[in-house]
């Protein structure tokens, strides 16, 4: 693929829906746009810290334990279940609250099934090196590409989930019927993610 190619593919999966993407979303409702940015490098970092290994050992690591994948989905389809519980309790008392945080943050994108398809995929590009690896510099060129495309889609993420917030409301937290909605969501990526790991999906 050409690195226009690439980016359009990086762009297509980045901006599909999934839990990192609906966190920011949260966030954004929750904090506002402005404070909700504030959570872009711990996704950032977390992508890189994911994408960047399977860049560059992924195949070779998948090819002596191929069932990898289906672990990090099975772990990634539990944690995004807990969160949709975790959302779902938090009592009406405190429904002001902030649930997003980094830490959430960081482990949902740690173990978002997308970053599999970065770094096996389109960051390595089709073409390896002489050694059977990647090639440095279209390697370096992608990773270039996805960090700044990260942002973007981070930082639309949240916009679209400030313009949730009510109007003129600046205390934290989300309403509570958003607050269900998103658990809901995240409820159904679990229930999917689980249904890739047992072949349903």
């Amino acid at each position: 693929m050409t690195p226009i190619e690439t980016a359009l593919a990086i762009c297509a999966l980045l901006v599909t829906p999934g839990p990192t993407n609906t966190l920011m979303a949260i966030a954004g409702a929750e904090r506002g746009w402005r404070r909700a940015i504030r959570l872009v490098p711990a996704e950032l970092c977390a992508y890189l810290a994911t994408t960047l290994p399977l860049a560059l050992l992924g195949a070779a690591l998948l090819a002596r334990a191929p069932q990898a994948k289906v672990a990090v989905t099975a772990l990634a389809a539990l944690w995004v279940g807990w969160l949709a519980v975790a959302m779902w309790r938090v009592p009406p008392a405190r429904a002001g609250v902030v649930t997003v945080t980094a830490r959430r943050v960081a482990v949902t994108t740690l173990l978002n099934p997308k970053a599999l398809i970065f770094g096996l995929v389109l960051l390595p590009g089709p073409d390896g090196g002489l050694d059977g690896g990647p090639d440095g510099a279209r390697l370096g060129a992608n990773v270039a590409i996805f960090a700044a495309e990260v942002v973007a889609v981070a930082l639309l993420w949240a916009g679209l989930g400030a313009a949730l917030r009510r109007g003129g409301r600046q205390e934290p937290g989300l309403p509570a019927p958003w607050r269900r909605a998103a658990s809901v969501w995240l409820g159904a990526l679990a229930v999917y993610l689980m249904g890739r790991v047992v072949g349903l999906a």
